[in-house]
């Protein structure tokens, strides 16, 4: 008869085939989604509903240049993250402040990890790259995942976004990095 070790170690091995096989057939098969997030409890009644994920990759607008850049459509209210080979790394919907940039090409000028922004609403992942009538305007995510109320009479150069998507702006926008504004 086999030493218990032997025994021990024979389960173990087919165990853990087991679950390998098993890990790859669940990854073979259908993925569940994630609901669409609720505005947090700060986020007053009039505001902007949440910004959708769309059911497939959006393509990098014509006309946003070539090389790694970041790419913000103010129509379509989304940033593209495009690395050197003018593959877009990652895509995603904002909301804009109510003082948008002019079409263009910027520079990431200055950034900053944490402040409170014109609408009283602690931001973090602060990439600045235009100003316009003496508004800056910069990518941000509120610390606390809401979305901004609507600025009854304020003039807000904020570009905002979800807490995952404002640290991965903050990842790619290094100071210095293009920005490229397109209809």
């Amino acid at each position: 008869m086999p030493a218990p070790k032997v025994w021990v170690t024979g389960l173990t091995v087919g165990a853990t085939a087991a679950v390998a096989v098993l890990a790859v057939q669940a990854d073979k098969g259908p993925h569940p989604t994630a609901a669409a997030a609720r505005p947090s409890a700060s986020a007053s009644a009039g505001a902007s509903p949440a910004p959708t994920k769309s059911a497939g990759p959006v393509a990098v607008p014509d006309g946003s240049g070539t090389g790694a850049r970041i790419v913000y459509s103010l129509g379509q209210k989304r940033v593209w993250l495009v690395d050197a080979s003018d593959a877009a790394r990652r895509t995603f919907t904002v909301w804009p402040g109510t003082v948008s940039p002019d079409l263009g090409s910027y520079t990431v000028s200055s950034r900053n990890e944490a402040t409170t922004g014109s609408d009283g609403v602690e931001i973090e992942n602060i990439v600045y790259f235009a100003a316009k009538s003496g508004i800056s305007i910069a990518f941000s995510n509120a610390v606390d995942g809401s979305s901004p109320p609507p600025a009854e009479g304020k003039q807000t150069g904020g570009v905002r976004m979800r807490a995952a998507d404002g640290a991965a702006l903050w990842t790619f926008g290094e100071t210095g990095t293009t920005v490229v504004v397109v209809k």
